[in-house]
């Protein structure tokens, strides 16, 4: 504590590392994937553990009750796969430290999701450009009207990836809710459900929000607040509005290989960026 008992920036410390991750600063990346122990996805284990043999000379981060950290190399990139809860206060928790101790200025959201548009179907990849900002975290750090905006970089970056790798994909907004049941309009015990959450798919349908997430609002808004780079991808495993089934796992890979190709795109982008001391990536030509 600092005084006046106010809490130091960051967060706790347990012999020196941050509470809530445990993480070594100096082994995460530069790029890093937040992941949901989900099991809906069916990894077959610890998601970070698991993905973290997809990169060369993947290292432990950090491991704690809550959360699990793992860093390695995926062509030139430097990426960090964290695991741990659901919802956006469980996602702020690794995040802010993530933030305060290391050098990490990108941040991907990568999951499964349902999809409330016609135009989007089982098995396709969605590429948030922005997200709804449904969840209680993030306004508890900014008024509702501040943007949670996906960086344009990261969804140049994610969609090259996914048009060379040639998956059905979307780029559009997420809505992000905490509530997984009568938030997202569906029935809660004893089939407990509201007027008003009966509207919530079809309203976001007509407006044309592509699917639903629980905890891309916190990351997108704090990126934005703290000037680093935000996104999320997702893979569709069901579609509430066509009815389409939901089958687990259902195109995960192919969101998963979007994001490591996006995020090796990225890297070459930033290399390209920083030689001409650019503020942004732009493109070297446009025909």
């Amino acid at each position: 504590m600092e005084p006046g008992g106010i809490m130091a920036p960051g967060g706790l410390a347990i012999e020196g590392k941050p509470a809530m991750t445990g993480i070594d600063p100096d082994k995460v990346g530069r790029y890093v994937v937040m992941l949901v122990r989900d099991p809906l996805l069916v990894y077959g284990g610890d998601p970070a553990e698991i993905l973290a043999k997809r990169l060369e000379n993947p290292v432990l981060a950090g491991k704690t009750g809550l959360f699990t950290t793992w860093s390695g190399w995926y062509k030139g990139a430097h990426i960090t796969f964290v695991s741990g809860g659901s919802g956006a206060p469980e996602a702020e928790l690794p995040l802010v430290e993530l933030m305060h101790y290391t050098k990490a200025d990108t941040f991907i959201r990568l999951a499964g999701s349902a999809a409330i548009s016609e135009e989007v179907h089982s098995g396709d990849v969605v590429i948030s450009s922005g997200i709804v900002r449904g969840d209680g975290v993030s306004k508890v750090y900014i008024e509702p009207e501040f943007p949670a905006l996906c960086s344009h970089e990261v969804v140049l970056a994610m969609s090259k990836s996914a048009s060379d790798l040639g998956c059905r994909w979307h780029v559009g907004v997420t809505r992000c809710s905490d509530c997984e049941h009568v938030g997202g309009g569906r029935p809660a015990v004893d089939g407990y459900i509201q007027p008003w959450h009966t509207e919530i798919i079809e309203y976001y349908n007509r407006a044309n929000v592509l699917n639903l997430d629980r905890e891309s609002s916190v990351i997108a808004t704090l990126c934005t607040l703290f000037q680093k780079r935000g996104g999320a991808v997702f893979s569709i495993d069901n579609n509430i509005v066509t009815g389409e089934r939901f089958i687990p796992g259902q195109g995960h890979d192919d969101s998963i290989q979007v994001v490591l190709e996006g995020l090796a795109n990225l890297h070459n982008m930033d290399v390209q960026k920083e030689k001409k001391n650019l503020p942004c990536w732009v493109p070297e030509e446009i025909e």
